[in-house]
């Protein structure tokens, strides 16, 4: 029987017990087994064993070995032989009282996270994205079942739109460059009527209220706009053409103000003037305002030429408008949603002969004489005699084609080519060089003119009574002697039909009775008969300027083709165009056509100088110091074109200068002047006179410095 040890008194203080030595796991098992017994533990059996020991079963080192024995080994086993005896542990010191440590504090058990289910969260998010998609599906519904008619409605407002980008029209420039009609950027202020509906715009009176907001900056009636804006129907309505920037942002400040303050009171805003939309234009401006109007014309209301230059260029000063689609919301464009189109196409620029300074001269000319003779209309032509390009066309009255609603209808024509009247007295130069031409007589050639002369039916006579008169043919030219052309002119053909006949061919070659040729609206060929047409009257004033109609033009170009040494260049009234690409193009070479010998048009020239220079001449006034003039006056009675009968005078005078060098035609004609002197050379006279030496000036015309010949007016009469 093993025996057992004694238990021992636990000693105070915190010594431990001495290990005992041993050589086998056995003793590490019996000390340990030992130790706990000797602290009095009372631990059951295997409470004191270590699992680190890694003894064998029964060896003391085990679960159970902590017996209360105290030996570490189980009941009734035998130490093995040759075991040493554990060393007995050496009593520690005892520790004084004082120095007792203080009791230590239970240690915390260690904290434990516990994760929670995952289920909870997954039956949240599910139930979540299920509320989400039924949403989805309920609003589905809704727009496409329950208030699709509803919304279909309101998509009419989200639709593609397209407008017409209009062309930049071209310019028209003088000689020299400088803009007689040009283009300013413009708006037409359009509408969107559905928006003015009570659906859209959240008012029974959008459009009286909006009208009434237009009005007074369009210049139009508010009822005019209201009624333009009360058409559901449609999405589009013009308000007004053609209006500056200065308008349309008038507009737009509007459309901010009651933008902010057109709010219902259930909350909902609505612009009042959201529906008001522009479009960008051009609007034609003629920066010289009156001046050069009749030759220029003017637009309409579409923008197209209605008048003058404008018209009958028209295709090449309007271009090529293009097109642009995008897409609109409530009006506008959404600018996200980009756009597609063509680019529009700018109209050519039209570079004229004319010279404005020449052309404001003759205009102030005739627009003075005209009102102070109390006249119905006057016209000047300036035309250089050496290429036929016309220098100034002027009218007066006129008009301003900035404002043709302050125009006079009857004056925004071109009456220097649309007016026909009968020229008069100088229509004789024709007459003249025929007579020349066909060699029947010479500057010297003795003419007696009697005070009266009877041919057919009638009795003819000159503008005053007077005896007879000792003339030269180059006297019957001087001093306008009717009945002295009618003798001269009666040489032309070995009878009357024969003489009417070759007179004919003469003024149709001097262009009458046909266009000038420049293709002008409106423009009148004149009035001539065919010979065997002319009526008993007609075979003896045609010689002398009536009973034939011509327009200013034609006059003119008579008289430059005497100048330019018998050879006729038709007129033009264009240089050239310059294109979108920046080239210039030149007009074409005008048409040529001699008309008389260069022998006969300078004797011509000469007799035409008596005219002015000779104290027996009629046209004195028309004389410029230092230059050698040739003219002819007219005195013709006037065709009212209301009554159809004789009513009135249209005075005139033509003429070229430098005489002997000619370089520039001047022809003037008044009609129906009332007051003072109804004649030629009296009234257009000094016109020639203004326009003939500003024009002579402005080129920079020097005087020849050669002397008149002075041919003979008069002969004396043998007795």
């Amino acid at each position: 029987m093993p025996s057992k040890e004694p238990p021992r008194r636990r000693v105070p203080g915190p010594a431990r017990p001495v290990r005992p030595r041993s050589s086998s796991g056995g003793g590490a098992g019996a000390g340990a087994g030992d130790r706990a017994g000797r602290a009095g533990t009372g631990s059951k059996p295997g409470t004191g064993s270590n699992r680190g020991t890694g003894s064998k079963p029964g060896t003391g080192s085990n679960r159970g070995t902590g017996s209360a024995s105290g030996t570490g080994s189980k009941p009734g086993t035998e130490p093995r032989a040759g075991a040493r005896a554990p060393r007995p542990a050496a009593r520690p010191a005892p520790r004084p009282a004082a120095r007792r440590p203080a009791p230590r504090p239970p240690a915390r058990k260690p904290r434990t996270i516990k994760l929670g289910s995952p289920r909870p969260r997954l039956r949240l998010i599910s139930v979540g994205l299920t509320l989400v998609m039924l949403a989805f599906v309920v609003r589905l519904l809704q727009v496409q079942a329950v208030d699709a008619s509803a919304y279909a409605a309101k998509a009419a407002t989200y639709r593609y739109q397209e407008y017409t980008l209009s062309a930049e029209r071209g310019e028209i420039t003088d000689r020299n460059g400088i803009a007689l009609a040009t283009s300013v950027d413009a708006y037409d202020i359009t509408a969107d009527p559905k928006l003015f509906t009570p659906e859209e715009s959240k008012r029974k009176d959008a459009p009286e209220q909006a009208a009434a907001l237009l009005a007074p900056i369009l210049g139009k009636e508010p009822a005019e706009l209201a009624k333009k804006l009360r058409t559901p129907d449609s999405r589009y309505t013009l308000l007004a053409r053609k209006q500056t920037p200065q308008v349309w942002n008038q507009i737009k400040d509007l459309k901010k103000v009651y933008g902010q303050k057109a709010q219902e009171p259930g909350g909902t805003r609505v612009n009042l003037l959201g529906g008001v939309l522009s479009e960008p234009s051009t609007k034609r401006v003629y920066p010289n305002g009156d001046l050069g109007a009749g030759i220029l014309g003017y637009v309409n209301a579409e923008g197209r030429g209605a008048g003058g230059v404008e018209s009958m260029l028209d295709p090449e000063l309007a271009g090529r408008d293009g097109k642009i689609r995008f897409t609109a919301s409530g009006g506008r464009q959404v600018p996200t949603a980009g756009s597609q189109g063509t680019p529009a196409v700018p109209g050519s620029d039209i570079e004229l002969t004319i010279d404005r300074d020449i052309q404001w001269a003759a205009q102030q000319a005739i627009s003075e004489q005209v009102g102070k003779s109390k006249a119905d209309r006057g016209y000047v032509i300036v035309q250089d005699t050496r290429t036929g390009e016309i220098l100034a066309m002027a009218n007066a009255p006129g008009f301003d084609p900035n404002d043709l609603s302050a125009a006079n209808a009857a004056s925004m024509g071109n009456a220097a080519l649309q007016d026909a009247y009968e020229p008069g007295s100088t229509s004789k130069v024709m007459s003249m060089a025929a007579v020349l031409e066909e060699g029947k007589a010479a500057p010297d050639t003795h003419v007696t003119v009697p005070n009266r002369l009877h041919r057919g039916d009638r009795l003819f006579k000159d503008d005053i009574d007077h005896p007879t008169w000792y003339l030269t043919l180059n006297g019957v030219l001087a001093k306008s002697s009717n009945i002295g052309t009618i003798l001269a002119t009666g040489q032309l053909g070995k009878d009357q039909a024969e003489s009417n006949r070759v007179l004919d061919g003469y003024l149709r070659r001097f262009g009458i009775g046909s266009p000038t040729g420049l293709g002008f609206p409106g423009e009148t060929p004149g009035i001539l008969a065919k010979p065997e047409n002319w009526s008993t009257s007609q075979q003896y004033t045609i010689p002398f300027g009536q009973g034939l109609s011509v327009n200013a033009l034609q006059a003119a170009s008579v008289y430059s083709t005497i100048a330019n040494g018998g050879v006729r260049i038709a007129p033009t009234l264009v240089r050239g165009t310059k294109g979108p690409d920046g080239r210039f193009a030149p007009a074409g070479k005008p048409a040529e056509s001699r008309v008389v010998s260069e022998r006969t048009a300078k004797t011509l020239a000469q007799m035409l100088e008596s005219v002015v220079e000779d104290r027996e001449g009629t046209g004195t006034k028309a004389a410029i110091p230092g230059y050698r003039v040739a003219g002819k006056t007219g005195t013709a009675n006037r065709v009212d074109p209301e009554l159809g009968r004789y009513k009135g005078y249209t005075a005139s005078f033509a003429g070229f200068a430098p005489a002997d060098q000619p370089r520039i035609t001047v022809y003037c004609a008044i009609q129906n002047p009332t007051k003072g002197s109804y004649f030629g050379g009296q009234i257009c006279g000094p016109i020639y006179k203004k326009v003939m030496e500003f024009a002579l000036k402005t080129l920079q015309v020097a005087p020849t410095g050669n002397a008149s010949p002075r041919l003979p007016v008069t002969f004396e009469p043998t007795p």
